[in-house]
């Protein structure tokens, strides 16, 4: 298991990820940031990131917050 730190930037133009100078993972979602739906896209595009199913990617903490706390599962 490996935790990673994401800031999540939601109603972006494309999806993408990128990593800051600090080393934590940017990524952009198309998707609002209501009713969960960014979330969604987030560990939609993690997985597709990592090329992992999106069953091993858990949001652990920030929920509601654009900085969030996933983990890898092995």
């Amino acid at each position: 298991m490996s935790k990673k730190h994401v800031i999540v930037k939601p109603n972006a133009r494309q999806s993408s990820v990128s990593i800051t100078p600090e080393g934590q993972l940017l990524v952009a979602v198309r998707a609002p940031a209501s009713d969960g739906k960014a979330n969604q896209e987030l560990i939609a595009v993690l997985a597709e990131y990592f090329r992992v199913p999106k069953s091993r990617i858990q949001l652990v903490k920030g929920y509601t917050s654009r900085h969030k706390v996933i983990e890898l599962l092995d």
